[in-house]
């Protein structure tokens, strides 16, 4: 269950951002200057795919700018080609489906596939590519999603601004780096290098608009195999997504 809290229980600072927000934000996803606003890379990958190994270098290449929100996803749909992936989560594949009937226009899922802010897809690893449709991402302004450490551990969310539809706040628990020797399938004798990769997911609330407060309690941020977190704002089953953020490693 979401834990909501009122503004005073959130630090200054989120209080601050939030009310800041709610006089500036456009609708969420349309509109405004939005220069600095993260953009979220999800990388569809698979250790059973032989094409996948330089968008998997790639992702932790991107991972290093801070204005990204890079998350891998394995997908468990190349299992089948001798190799049981060791990272790969149905509820990777399922995302990916479901983003694949509504932007890629029929032409089914693949690996390595990179979706950007829940509106484009392109393969993984085509570099420049993925820059252009990133500058073009970020010409849309989102909702404000201001993050405070809170007093005792975990971490007080605000998020202020407009919505025309029902946005839901996820927190995504990512493993940073995962080095894997793959033993048999395409990549046979490989070890290979993932960053960022997702090993649980929680939906933490809705979000209609307006100004709202969210409480991520130190005993949510304990997720076995996990050691940094990601806060999406999107639409539910593979909407786009209008506001992201990574957390700062919790100093409690």
């Amino acid at each position: 269950m979401p834990v909501l809290i009122t503004a005073l229980a959130v630090s200054m600072s989120v209080a601050a951002v939030m009310a800041h927000a709610a006089g500036e934000s456009e609708t969420a996803g349309s509109g405004g200057n939005a220069a600095q606003r993260p953009v979220v890379l999800e990388l569809f990958t698979s250790q059973g795919c032989s094409s996948c190994p330089p968008a998997d270098r790639l992702a932790g290449k991107l991972a290093q700018d801070p204005s990204l929100v890079v998350i891998t996803r394995p997908v468990t749909y190349w299992d089948r080609l001798g190799w049981k992936d060791t990272l790969a989560r149905p509820e990777n594949t399922a995302l990916q489906r479901a983003y694949s009937r509504r932007i890629s226009t029929g032409k089914g899922v693949y690996t390595p596939q990179i979706v950007i802010d829940g509106q484009y897809g392109v393969i993984g690893s085509r570099e420049k590519e993925i820059r252009t449709l990133i500058s073009r991402t970020r010409r849309s302004a989102g909702p404000a999603l201001a993050v405070e450490q809170a007093e005792g551990g975990g971490f007080g969310i605000g998020l202020s601004g407009k919505a025309s539809y029902r946005l839901e706040l996820v927190l995504v628990a990512l493993d940073s780096t995962e080095r894997v020797a793959i033993g048999r399938g395409e990549n046979s004798g490989r070890h290979i290098a993932y960053t960022n990769v997702v090993r649980a997911e929680r939906r933490l609330g809705d979000w209609r608009g307006g100004t709202q407060s969210f409480r991520i309690p130190a005993s949510q941020l304990s997720q076995a195999g996990a050691d940094r977190y990601a806060l999406l704002l999107r639409q539910p089953d593979g909407g786009v997504v209008v506001a992201a953020a990574m957390l700062p490693a919790d100093r409690n």
